[in-house]
This record gives structure tokens, sequence and C-alpha cells, in this order.
């Protein structure tokens, strides 16, 4: 691990996890030997001192192996070269300057993320709308919470989450739909477990197309064909509407549009049997659920990607609003619904008018008004007047050769975006093409004319707000690698030497006062007619100075100035954003997916998120621990569907769309329906040769929204045939271009190589030896091969340490990768190690302790199934007692429950 970047401090420095959006504090600390200390903030509101793994290893991933430390620019060879800062800030502002004064505003465009700080967010849109005069900047968060945001203001008149984390547990009734919330935020999914064992009459269902582990605590599941969630819940409406389930007094001083709502939903959906058979649900369960929900008060409906990225994803979030609206289930504490944001920053992208069609401080770009006040407040030149190219738009823009030049920021489109190929074929033919990162080498980076070096986790200092509205500060600990900067200096300095005023910052803390001060200018002025009062509001944060700011503590927003402590939940009073000031019921009129399975591609693909990955991997990537518990893309999918197909479970197979195409490792996780695949989303040209599922998905977006329509592909499968598996454990790199399938895993102190291959080997000792680079025949090689069976094995073993090992097989069943991993911990091999090298297996009894189930603990699959067997355990708590695993985070107790079930079944059957 390469780690020079010096700390600045050593006591600890309070912070944020940069990961989901559940925004969890973290303190940090440097240890004596070098390593960085993480633990859970225990003041922190959000997670009160508990971290999930990802944010437990957080110090294991900010050593500077593959971070770009320079600027870089591409020569004339197409290599990229060193050059100053000067150099590379004057290509880009004088490139983006000539592109403007050529093509006009619009041929430009910025790409950026919720992993930016609020601050750096600010300047960007600042620098687009108000100066160059385009809007022409959208965000990542397109592709996740856009549908949730247009639901809002569709609804409410604004972009508001109305409710807290603690809602969550004062509910008597938790709904989560299309959020495997134990993996993707475990800490809130902890918070629910919590409550729920000190509540048992709590209920908590689960609406979702695949059996995932959050199903393991529900009280019910309701497996939904995948898109028809607008038809259940409007069918919930209906019920309500008609069962004496309706606020009558709410609805008629509160609300409008519930008459035009209503007959929609009774129109397709006032049949429960009717919406059970295009859901594809038991009507009995159906009936439940909603009698349930009736019945209940305290509701909580909490949604994330599985609504969201739908064609469809704007109605299904109204349609959830819809609900709580007509049942007066709002405003109140323990009820309403709960979108929970993916990103650590998306809802301060949100904020600042990240997106490409909105305004700073939640005003409108349409609104003439908003315009003028923003233009104002700014004092800048000019002002975009119409919405620029959402996500999918903008590249598709950039292809035709209408957007010249594109800065991305802190996001990798090559691999996060839908029909990815669309954004290769782009980013090639692009004039200018600019990359802030904090990694050199990424799928995007390739194409990049110019590479600015950003600041990371760690090294960063500014604000995040997380899906409850509240705003945390992500504090610096580490110095500036390299030259690194700060995205928001960054910008300021282009935005300088474009010639525009108003850049002038003298540290983070300048921009979040004048981003609070945006807040509230013409807030509500009575003396602007049409300036309606907006909820988001930072007034009670103004005018902080850097201590101020560097004390600045988690607070939700608004924040006014008779009251600083902030607000836990919005609609108390039963105000709305709308002129009227009333909340607005919205008609969903059920429909579809864009595309359906057909003969050619009959199964539909659903993608999504592992538990201990985040996104394309840079950070997460980098720890041991966290690679362990899913080492390889995969395809789960139906024993059914695999025998149809002909793909067996263990082997490879390519999927395929109209768009695209990728190869997965095949396995049944028995949580998902015929008809369907789940892959996950993290794979990448940097970690395996053919695993980016960003190439199949479809680019069909929600019309209100531009949110892609990630869940629902249609797709084909078939096996992807090899002539010999294998894998390597290395403890230096290698090239494995020759190979033809192979995915790149982070160990301790080495890499492993999951490989496979077509062409048949002749010679396996010195195939492997060339491939290794093993070429001393003098060296220490111990080889092990049966022709008949197809079986190779090398080790090659250094001053009586292992070095490096391979494994082959025409089988993809090969021996267990955590024993042969923890060979590489010993300082020397003995003698037994040696054997159990040759004849594939430990000698020692339980040395083997198979895939990692519990990461927080390294706890694996094979040490939880012998203590149950062995010790008679028999519930999750003396698992945990035992073995710790469970203990931490808690992602992994469905994993856990489910090991005590099969391994007792074993035992009785």
């Amino acid at each position: 691990m390469n780690l020079t970047n010096i700390p600045l401090s050593t006591v600890g420095t309070k912070t944020t996890c940069p990961y989901c959006g559940v925004g969890c504090g973290v303190r940090a600390s440097m240890q004596n030997d070098g390593a960085i200390a993480i633990a859970g903030d225990e003041l922190h509101p959000a997670n009160k001192g508990r971290l999930c793994v990802k944010g437990s290893a957080l110090g294991e991933t900010v050593d500077l192996d593959g971070r770009l430390l320079h600027p870089k620019m591409r020569d004339d060879n197409g290599d990229m070269q060193r050059v100053s800062w000067d150099a590379a800030l004057d290509k880009v502002a004088g490139g983006l300057r000539g592109i403007i004064d050529r093509h006009g505003p619009d041929s430009v465009a910025l790409y950026v993320s919720g992993q930016l700080l609020t601050e750096d967010y600010y300047i960007a849109n600042k620098l687009m709308k108000g100066y160059i005069g385009s809007a022409n900047i959208d965000t990542n968060s397109r592709l996740c919470m856009s549908s949730a945001v247009a639901g809002h203001k569709r609804a409410f008149g604004e972009d508001l989450v109305p409710v807290c984390y603690e809602d969550l547990e004062l509910a008597d009734m938790v709904v989560l739909v299309g959020s495997n919330t134990a993996w993707c935020h475990p800490i809130l999914f902890q918070r629910i477990a919590k409550a729920k064992e000190n509540r048992p009459d709590m209920k908590l269902v689960v609406i979702d197309p695949r059996r995932t582990a959050t199903c393991e605590l529900s009280d019910m599941h309701l497996p939904v064909k995948a898109g028809t969630d607008v038809w259940l819940f409007n069918g919930l409406m209906s019920y309500l509407a008609h069962r004496g389930a309706r606020d009558n007094a709410f609805v008629d001083a509160h609300t409008t549009g519930l008459g035009e709502a209503l007959a929609i939903a009774d129109a397709d959906c006032a049949d429960p049997h009717e919406v059970a058979r295009i859901c594809k649900v038991d009507v009995n369960d159906l009936l439940a659920f909603y009698e349930s929900f009736a019945n209940t008060e305290k509701v909580i409906t909490a949604f994330s990607m599985g609504v969201n990225q739908s064609s469809a994803g704007t109605d299904k979030v109204n349609s959830i609003i819809n609900c709580h609206l007509i049942s007066g289930r709002i405003g109140k504490p323990g009820m309403g619904p709960f979108s929970i944001t993916g990103q650590p920053n998306a809802m301060g992208g949100r904020e600042v008018g990240g997106l490409a069609n909105m305004l700073a401080a939640h005003m409108d770009l349409d609104n003439a008004l908003h315009r003028d006040t923003v233009q104002t407040f700014w004092g800048s030149p000019r002002m975009a007047d119409k919405p620029g190219l959402k996500a999918v738009d903008l590249f598709n823009a950039i292809e035709a050769g209408r957007i010249k030049a594109v800065w991305i920021m802190a996001t990798n489109p090559m691999v996060s975006m839908p029909d990815a190929n669309v954004v290769e074929r782009a980013l090639s033919k692009c004039e200018l093409v600019v990359s802030s990162d904090i990694m050199e080498k990424t799928d995007t980076n390739a194409f990049a004319h110019i590479l600015l070096p950003a600041l990371g986790w760690g090294e960063k200092d500014g604000t995040v707000t997380n899906s409850e509205r509240r705003i945390s500060r992500q504090r610096s600990f580490l110095s500036a690698p390299g030259e690194a900067r700060p995205d928001w200096q960054v910008i300021c300095d282009v935005a300088r030497r474009m010639g525009y005023r108003g850049f002038d910052f003298a540290g983070a803390h300048a921009i979040f006062d004048e981003h609070a001060r945006l807040s509230s200018y013409r807030n509500g002025s009575p003396q602007i007619a049409g300036h309606s009062h907006r909820l988001f509001n930072l007034d009670g944060l103004t005018g902080m100075d850097k201590k101020q700011f560097d004390e600045l503590q988690p607070v939700q927003w608004p924040v006014v100035q008779a009251d600083k402590t902030g607000t836990a939940r919005l609609f108390g009073d039963h105000r709305y954003s709308h002129p009227d000031g009333k909340a607005r019921f919205v008609a969903t009129p059920p429909r579809g997916p864009a595309h359906l399975p057909d003969e050619e591609f009959p199964l539909t693909l659903n993608t999504g998120r592992v538990r201990d990955q985040w996104h394309t991997m840079t950070r997460t990537g980098k720890s041991a621990r966290l690679a362990d518990h899913v080492p390889e893309s995969f395809v789960d999918m139906h024993p059914q569907d695999a025998l149809r197909y002909g793909v067996r479970e263990g082997g490879l197979a390519r999927i395929s769309s109209r768009w695209g195409a990728m190869v997965a490792r095949v396995q049944h996780s028995g949580g998902i329906a015929r008809g369907s695949i789940f892959i996950p989303i993290h794979w990448n040209s940097q970690t395996a040769s053919d695993a980016r599922v960003g190439a199949l998905v479809n680019p069909v977006v929600d019309p209100v929204s531009g949110e892609p329509e990630f869940k629902h592909t249609p797709v084909n499968i078939e096996e992807f045939g090899v002539s010999w598996h294998g894998f390597i454990l290395s403890r230096k790199a290698l090239a494995l271009d020759e190979i033809t399938h192979w995915t790149r895993i982070q160990g301790r102190d080495f890499a492993r190589y999951e490989l496979a291959g077509r062409k048949l080997i002749a010679d396996h000792s010195a195939w492997a030896r060339t491939l290794l680079g093993v070429h001393d025949v003098e060296a220490d090689w111990l080889e092990y091969e049966d022709s008949t069976a197809g079986v190779y094995r090398a080790v090659h073993v250094d001053n009586d340490r292992i070095d490096m090992c391979i494994f082959l097989s025409k089988r993809p069943d090969l021996p267990s990768r955590a024993w042969l991993a923890s060979l590489f911990d010993k300082a020397q091999l003995e003698e037994a190690d040696r054997v159990g090298l040759l004849i594939g297996q430990p000698i020692e009894k339980g040395a083997d302790t198979g895939p990692t189930v519990c990461s927080c603990f390294g706890v694996g699959r094979n040490t939880i199934c012998n203590a149950v067997r062995e010790k008679g355990l028999k519930t999750v708590a003396e698992v945990t007692s035992c073995l710790k695993a469970g203990g931490n985070c808690g992602s992994c107790v469905p994993e856990i429950k489910k090991l005590l079930v099969e391994t007792h079944a074993a035992e009785t059957a």
C-alpha cells in the first residue's frame, strides 16, 4: 500500500462517510504505525456510532496507488504527459472559450457527481448557468434520484423530503419499496431492525421483484412483477378511498387534484384481484398489505432505486405520495413518503441546482422571476433561460457533434450510463474531454484530453447533505497528495481564466456562506410579486467564518435565524410550496416498461448493487476485505431458466441486449423469479475483461425526470464456452490481455485473478511460467498436473514464502481461494502447506474458512456452518456471541439467518 500523504491530524477528525445517502458520521485518526483508524461518530444523529463494513474499511482505501497526482495532457501521439497546473488550466479555459465563441454556450457541457461536495457543486452550477449561460450541466444523480425530485416537485411544489430517520423508528409500519436496504443502506436498516426488536408488533413490508437480504427481516414480501408499482399503489389509493381510510378533513383543506387522480386509480386498479394478476402477487397477500396500511396510522413508505430507475419512475413516486396524502399520513412523527438517496451528496447537488432543469436554492429554471433572482444575486453577465440536456441526451448530443466539449467531474459515465457504448463513441469523437478525478486509470479517463487531479475523501473539505436533509461536514485529515486540488478551486481558476468575475473565494466556508445567503435571498419577499415561500432556507447558517464553519454540527434544513437548531420533519403546519400552499394529487395512469421481453430477448434484466462495493469500485475495490464477499460479477437467475437457456451455475454466460453484451458467472440465489435476471453494476474494464452491465441497459428515460430504466431491459443469455477455468494469486500485477476472460480482485498484499480461456494449452508448465514471469529454471517452482482430468497447479515460492500460484481445471469448481489467500500472510510456508498446495486443499482441518459472510470480522461461510453444527447454535445472537459475525454493522445478519436454516435443514435431512 502506497500511503505518503502526511496526516494533518493525529488526534482524530470528525467527518462524514463518502458512500451512500445515509450520511454517517465518522471519526478518523492516525495510529502510531501509520494506519488510519476509522470509527463511527457516536454523536452523529444519522448513525450514532455505527458504521457498515464499507465505512469501517475507509482507512484501507486512502492509499495513493493508482492516484492521479499531477495534471496531464494528451500529446500528438495520444500519450498522456505530465504538465503544470498553469498549462492545464490555460488549455481548459482556452478550449472552452474558443468552442463557445465559435459555436455558442450550448456547445459545452459539465457532467458532475453526487460524490462532489456542495461547495464544488455550487461553483460548477454558478459557472455554467450564470456565466457561460447554458444549463448543460447534469449529474450522475440523474441516474438515481431525479424521479424522486420530479415527484416531490409535482406533489409539494419543491424538492422536499418530509421525514427524518427517527420516523423509521417511530413508525408502526415501514414499507420498503424497490430498496434492498439491508445491503444498500445498512445503518438505516439496522435502525429499523432495532426498532422492530424493541417493538415486535411493528410491521415491515418489502415490495421488490427479488427476494433480497432485506426480506429476511420482513413480515411480508410482495414480489411484484418488475414495472408494476403504479398498479400496486393506485390500487392502494383506491382501496383507501373506498374503505373509509380517507382523511376527508386533511384532503379538503390541504390538497387539490384528488378527483382526477382517484378517477385514474379507480379506472384500472379498483379491483384487487386484477391488480394482483397484473403485479403477479397473491391476492390475499395484496389485500393483507392494503388492510394493514389502512389500519395503521403511523406508516413510512421508503423507496429507492427500484422505484426511481424506471421510464415511469416519477409516476411511481407520485402514486406512493398520493396514498399518504389521501390518508393524511404526512407531516406527523412516524409517517410519510421517504426517498432514500443513493449517493452521499445527491441532496446537496439538488440544493444548488446541479440538475440541468433546476436553478440553485430550489428555484426553477423555467421561472423568469427565479432566473432574475439568481442572476441578480450572483451579479452574473447572463443566465441560462431554458433547461439543459439531461444525462442521456447530453451524451447523445456529444455523439451527434452538437456538444463539442465536456468536463466530467468525479464520475465514470463509461461504466455507469445506460447504453454505455454510446458514451464511448461520444467521448471518442468529442473535440475536448476534460476529466477531474482522483484515479488516473478509469474507463472514462481513457478518452480524456486533459486530466485534472482532484482531492479525495480525507483530503477535501466542505459539506454534504444526507437523505433526511441533514447537512454535515466532510473534514480533511490528510494533506493534499501530489498536486491535487479541491474541485471548487479548479473550477474557479478556469472561470477566472475565462474572464469571469465572482469566483474569488477564500475557502469552502466562503462558498457555503454564499450558498446559504442565496437560499434566503428574495425567499417569499412580499415586495416582489410571484415570489412564493421556499422551504429550502439556510438563513440561520449565514455569516459563518472559517472557525465557525469548521465547528458546524450536523443540522437539518430549513435552518432559519429564529431557530438555528434546524427542522426534523416538514409539513407539520400543512403548508406546501405551491402558490396556494396546498399539496397536489398527481394522476398516475399505469403503464408498463418501454421495452418488453420478446422471442429474441426473452429475459428481463434488473441491475443494482452488492453489499460491500460502491459504484465503479475506484475506492472500495482497494479493500481486500470488501472484495471477499462478492469477488466477481455474476448473473443471478432461476435454476429452471438456466436449464432452459443452457447455462450452468458456476459457469460463465454471455448476456446480450439490443444495446450491448457482457460476460458474468451464473449463480442461483433462490431469490429471483423466472423470466428475470439480476446483474450488479460495479465491474468495469479496470477490474474485468468484459463486465460492464451499462453496455446492456436500454437508454429509455422517464419523460418527466429523464431517469433511465435500469431495472427493466430485455436480454438473452447463452453459455460463454471456454476450454478451461482457473485463478491466480500473485504478489505482483499481471498483464492478462491475452486471456479470454478475467476478473481482478484485491487481496491482502496480493491480487487475485479469476481466469477462463478458450485456447487449449499444450504445455501447461511453459505457459504458466511465461504468464507469471518465472523464467529462472532454478526457481522454487512446485507443480502438479493430471492431463486426463485437465488439472494443473503450480506455485512459485521465494525465500520459503509464497509468491504466486496458479490453479487450472476443465471445470469451474476450483479449490478454495480463502485458504490459499491465508498462505500469503505467512512469512514462511510449512511442509504441510506445500503438500496442501499440490493436492489443492489444506491438510489442517478448519483451515478453509470459505467465502466471506461477515466482512467486518472476516468470518467465512465454513466457519459459521461448522460452529452451527458443532456447537448447536440456533440464533443469530448465538452466532454473534460465538464468532462476532453480525455484531458490527449487521448487514450480514440476513445471510447468517439463511445459513442457520440451511445448516439445520441439512442436519435433519
